[in-house]
């Protein structure tokens, strides 16, 4: 179906081809995941199938990309829209009408299908993916993983014989990516429909993959093999096979099904023991020195002041704290946000109710809930972008959305689902110069922050030209240029393999580390097992869940991380705990 004849491709500028040396035959009716390190050219890889590269992107391709017998050289995307769909990282990129349904029926439409036809198939997409509550919605008011399944359903609708799809996953909590990773497989199967992918997030998807095209590094010749053969050699690989590794399975497991099957006499070697004695997650060592940690004295003291505040204050659900024989009397910290019956409307939607939140300084809370829960409304109430319907929001003293712009960055800064929205100058050092004024700090601070996060970044890179994770790290640093007590995070792990990912949760635990409170709205189970001192679940614009990380994902089964599945009923969060006591 798809055939790659000694494939490479440079792009104006570059000295050195982006992908080179790819020569392999994707077979009709297989899902093949392709994966990598960021930067190793698996978004240029999926372009040349689907035409966008090289007639949208320019540069130059060699060799012969071939879909269905077309060849992409010769046919631009437009021609093989009948034979290709493609959804790329940016859902909003994607979007041409204003409404759901219409979104779902305009593929059809520029086909010249009939109304009967498209009528049927766009009933189908609602139902398969779960969008016939969102039919009449507007886009523009939709989550981000709400405008994720739109995105992958416009592109369904017409039937295409090749799928092409890069992190279709990256914005849905698990459940929804579990229905959409289902539908692929369902038209895999059963339609024979070829699905080429590209996701970071591996605990999702390689369970569904037929074959593995692996990425090593840049410039390396592509590999395509069984998974399992993959993920013994492949750089990136997710907490199960981590796991495996650990313990010396062969063939590794991909599922948690094989893993608990294996995983008896591992749980026996552990039974016994436990994780490391709880403490904040910014207590422990941190690989750079520049960041200092706290003493261990004063975070093992950091939960007992949260609930000594929550408790004068009328919260709930915070159990007696006993103090210690001969213990230094607790003084309260004062929370750097707190919100109090928060309504939110928009429109027809009540996207808040009655919800009660509060974070200090020094703690990590992670939000958590299924696309369309409330996650980035109750960030943007927090960071004055929207007005509280009903209840209160106070934010290092100050109302949000009543405060100036310059009195509010130095309290609170928002990373959003996008981070490009935070970056509008053409160069890295002119988003620098603009953050510095902004924030009125003195000139050199957000760079020397942005040397740190981006080593080697020249100061005239455009910011277009960063990977995913570089742009996140550089809409970090301008926000941290204020030094805002809070710092708000949406969906921060989104384009980002496992090394970038660690490289995020270390400049976290850090800033954790020297009092920040960090909130994070994430469906990535795994970060907020590694980060989070605390999780917050919401459905349907209410809290539902509130408490230490490991009480409340350990008794959910959908935001459970892997390890903690693979050796239920004993209490680990991750392979690095499990490496720690058998070491």
């Amino acid at each position: 179906m798809i055939r790659f004849e000694d494939v490479s491709v440079t792009y104006e500028g570059a000295s050195a081809p982006t992908v080179r040396g790819v020569e392999l035959t994707v077979p009709e009716g297989e899902l093949v995941l392709v994966v990598g390190p960021s930067g190793v050219g698996k978004s240029t890889l999926l372009g040349t199938v689907s035409g966008l590269v090289p007639h949208f992107t320019g540069g130059t391709l060699r060799g012969r990309v071939t879909v269905a017998g077309r060849d992409t050289r010769t046919h631009k995307p437009r021609e093989l829209a009948d034979v290709v769909g493609t959804v790329g990282q940016d859902p909003l990129s994607h979007f041409v009408t204003d409404t759901v349904e219409d979104e779902l029926a305009y593929g059809m439409e520029s086909l010249g299908l009939s109304p009967d036809v498209m009528r049927r198939r766009v009933e189908e997409t609602l139902d398969l993916l779960g969008l016939a509550d969102l039919r009449d919605r507007p886009i523009a008011t939709l989550s981000g993983g709400q405008q994720q399944r739109v995105a992958i359903g416009s592109v369904l609708t017409p039937h295409p014989r090749v799928l092409v799809l890069d992190e279709p996953t990256s914005a849905l909590d698990p459940a929804a990516a579990e229905e959409v990773l289902s539908v692929l497989q369902r038209l895999v199967h059963d339609l024979g429909t070829t699905v080429l992918m590209a996701e970071h997030r591996l605990e999702r998807v390689v369970q569904y993959a037929d074959q593995v095209l692996l990425l090593a590094e840049p410039g390396a010749a592509p590999v395509l093999g069984a998974p399992a053969e993959m993920m013994a050699v492949s750089p990136v690989y997710p907490p199960v096979v981590d796991l495996g590794r650990l313990a010396g399975w062969s063939p590794l497991p991909l599922t948690v099904r094989d893993a608990r099957r294996r995983a008896g006499a591992l749980r026996e070697r552990l039974s016994g023991l436990a994780p490391a004695p709880s403490r904040d997650r910014t207590d422990r060592a941190h690989p750079d020195p520049t960041l200092p940690s706290r003493p261990a004295s004063e975070t093992r003291r950091a939960r007992p002041r949260l609930a000594l505040w929550r408790r004068r204050n009328g919260k709930r659900d915070v159990p007696e704290v006993p103090a210690m024989p001969g213990a230094e009397p607790l003084a309260v910290v004062e929370p750097v946000a707190v919100v109090e019956g928060l309504g939110v409307r928009r429109g027809r939607i009540e996207a808040l109710r009655r919800v009660d939140f509060s974070t200090v300084p020094g703690e990590t809370v992670a939000l958590m809930g299924r696309n369309g829960a409330g996650k980035s409304t109750l960030l943007s109430t927090l960071v004055g972008l929207v007005a509280p319907t009903s209840g209160s929001v106070r934010v290092g003293g100050l109302v949000p959305h009543r405060a100036g712009p310059r009195e509010l960055v130095r309290r609170v800064g928002l990373v959003p689902q996008e981070p490009r929205d935070l970056l509008y100058a053409d160069t890295v050092a002119a988003e620098c110069a603009a953050a510095d004024g902004d924030a009125g700090a003195a000139a050199g601070t957000c760079r020397a922050l942005v040397s740190e996060l981006l080593p080697g970044i020249a100061d005239d890179t455009h910011p277009r030209d960063l990977s995913e994770g570089q742009r996140l790290a550089l809409a970090l640093a301008v926000v941290l240029t204020a030094r805002p007590p809070l710092l708000l995070l949406d969906e921060p792990t989104r384009g980002l393999d496992y090394a970038a990912k660690a490289r995020l949760v270390s400049v976290l635990r850090g800033l954790a580390a020297e009092g920040h409170a960090i909130v994070l709205a994430t469906h990535d189970v795994e970060l907020a097992a590694e980060l989070a001192d605390r999780v917050v679940i919401l459905a349907d614009g209410e809290i539902v869940a509130d408490g230490p990380t490991a009480e409340v994902v350990v008794s959910s089964p959908s935001f459970a991380p892997q390890v903690t599945k693979v050796l239920a009923p004993q209490q680990w969060l991750t392979v690095s705990q499990v490496r720690e006591v058998l070491a």
